[in-house]
């Protein structure tokens, strides 16, 4: 099991240094929120690759349905080049409760869904260099020959986690297309919010299905909560630590700071 950390609250500057005592604790990657408004994620990340040069770097998560998707490709490859090929994208539909209706962001969840799947592909496309030509219901893009820097590092492709709703197909049908699932369990209702982390049975039951021990499974937490070791014996192969309660704290920074300086969980 790899162990990552999902930065509660910080400027730019401040994910570069903690960033670097993540890797120097002994963790194995540094992750982001993305907001619709506030601290850029990825030129956070573009910090944090410079001041480091081991752990994997990615957002915890991104919702591609209010994103422009080759503005997408153009920032998580260049963040690849960067750190020389430590990239992880995260993607889900997101919480419309962080803004997306005060700045009129898609807020219906099936569209949301359509554009996040339009956004990856042509994300992906792009990445596979030029020509390149999508004709979706959201997006349309025509070959360009205007010279563009638009490969990663990472061969195919940068990896992709993406949300998964446990006992909700199309959810999951979509996550284990790519290279990693975020599972969640979601209430019932128009709005479906995550309310907990998948118990380890539901852990066990998704490892028996997929098979592939190479396909992650990321289960966010926070240790002193959660065993991370009976997560990894049920086939987690990732636990990221969160604390987001840090939030109320009068430095949410050097709530990390001290945390992150802790080391991954035991």
């Amino acid at each position: 099991m790899k162990f990552g950390f999902v930065v509660p609250w910080g400027d730019a500057d401040e994910i570069g240094d903690l960033a670097a005592a993540a890797e120097e604790a002994g963790w194995d990657g540094l992750f982001v929120w993305e907001p619709v408004w506030g601290v850029d994620a990825w030129i956070s990340l573009g910090l944090a690759a410079v001041r480091t040069s081991r752990i994997r770097l990615g957002t915890m998560l991104t919702p591609p349905s209010r994103r422009r998707p080759w503005e997408l490709a153009s920032q998580v490859a260049t963040v690849d080049r960067l750190s020389n090929g430590r990239v992880t994208l995260s993607v889900g539909l997101g919480a419309v409760d962080t803004g997306f209706e005060s700045f009129g962001e898609e807020c219906d969840r099936r569209v949301r869904a359509e554009l996040m799947d339009e956004c990856l592909a042509v994300t992906c496309g792009l990445w596979e260099g030029q020509p390149f030509s999508f004709h979706g219901k959201h997006y349309q893009v025509e070959p360009t020959e205007f010279p563009t820097l638009g490969h990663t590092t990472q061969k195919p492709r940068v990896p992709v986690w993406c949300v998964g709703a446990i006992g909700r197909e199309k959810s999951m049908k979509r996550a284990l297309n790519w290279d990693g699932i975020i599972p969640q369990v979601l209430e019932a209702g128009p709005d479906e919010m995550p309310v907990r982390q998948p118990t380890l049975d539901e852990v066990a039951a998704l490892r028996a299905q997929i098979g592939n021990d190479d396909y992650d499974i990321i289960v966010e937490g926070a240790w002193i909560e959660h065993s991370p070791s009976a997560y990894k014996a049920a086939g987690a192969t990732w636990w990221i630590e969160s604390m987001w309660g840090a939030m109320a704290e009068h430095s949410p920074v050097t709530a990390a700071y001290d945390r992150l300086m802790q080391g991954p969980p035991a």
